[in-house]
């Protein structure tokens, strides 16, 4: 009987056209280059979709990461009353972000541990008759400064306030900018968030409720710290 002609097993493949040897092996090269592509572009494609929520949440984080902030700090959760009979300032900054606070804190009631707040950044500012006061429960922590003929005086100073009030003034003010594109104080907010931005700022009868306070230097001529039946 005539036998029939080989068939390529699974383990084998026919020989390479050309070639005097057969290849035992399947060359995956190609497919495998190709893989590791596909791999690659959907791994950045997800690494950019997740910068926008990143940018969001990190609140702190995005300040300190573009040098406002020395130091990357947890919110205690607490608010704290600061106010002035003005502020002056130069190179002047605000859009809207997060704070965080410890993982477990007593303060975090139902909010997860975050609170909406709205940063102001001024590269230099001085304040007259500055009083800053925390609610202890029962007493106030106190503190003042600037009474005198000198000021209270700070540079890359920021704010993070879930309220402020008092008269303002600015010169060559810009709203409806991105915050990423912010220049006139040297922070840089989240992109995507509404902002606004001037030269110049004065605040007369300031008044605000902070979250976190942050400074390059801090010059508090005549401090006094003590505690207080009252707040600011």
């Amino acid at each position: 009987m005539a036998s029939s002609p080989d068939l390529p097993s699974a383990g084998n493949t026919p020989d390479t056209p050309g070639s005097d040897t057969p290849s035992d092996t399947p060359n995956t090269a190609g497919t495998s280059a190709g893989g590791e592509r596909r791999g690659r572009v959907r791994a950045r494609r997800a690494a950019v979709m997740a910068v926008p929520a990143t940018l969001v949440a990190a609140g702190l984080a995005v300040l300190t990461a573009q040098g406002a902030l020395g130091v990357q700090f947890a919110i205690s959760g607490m608010p704290f009353t600061v106010t002035a009979t003005e502020l002056n300032g130069t190179g002047f900054e605000q859009f809207g972000g997060l704070d965080n606070m410890a993982e477990g804190s007593p303060n975090a009631g139902d909010s997860g541990g975050q609170v909406l707040i709205v940063t102001s950044a001024i590269k230099h500012a001085t304040l007259t008759k500055l009083c800053q006061s925390v609610d202890l429960g029962g007493t106030n922590l106190l503190i003042t400064a600037g009474s005198g003929s000198e000021k209270v005086s700070a540079t890359d100073l920021t704010t993070d306030s879930t309220e402020l009030s008092g008269d303002a003034a600015f010169n060559n003010i810009e709203i409806g900018n991105d915050a990423s594109t912010l220049t006139k104080a040297g922070v840089k907010g989240p992109i995507g968030v509404f902002s606004q931005q001037a030269d110049t700022v004065r605040i007369a009868n300031l008044r605000q409720t902070n979250y976190a306070t942050t400074a390059g230097v801090f010059k508090l001529p005549g401090l006094k710290l003590r505690f207080s039946d009252s707040g600011c």
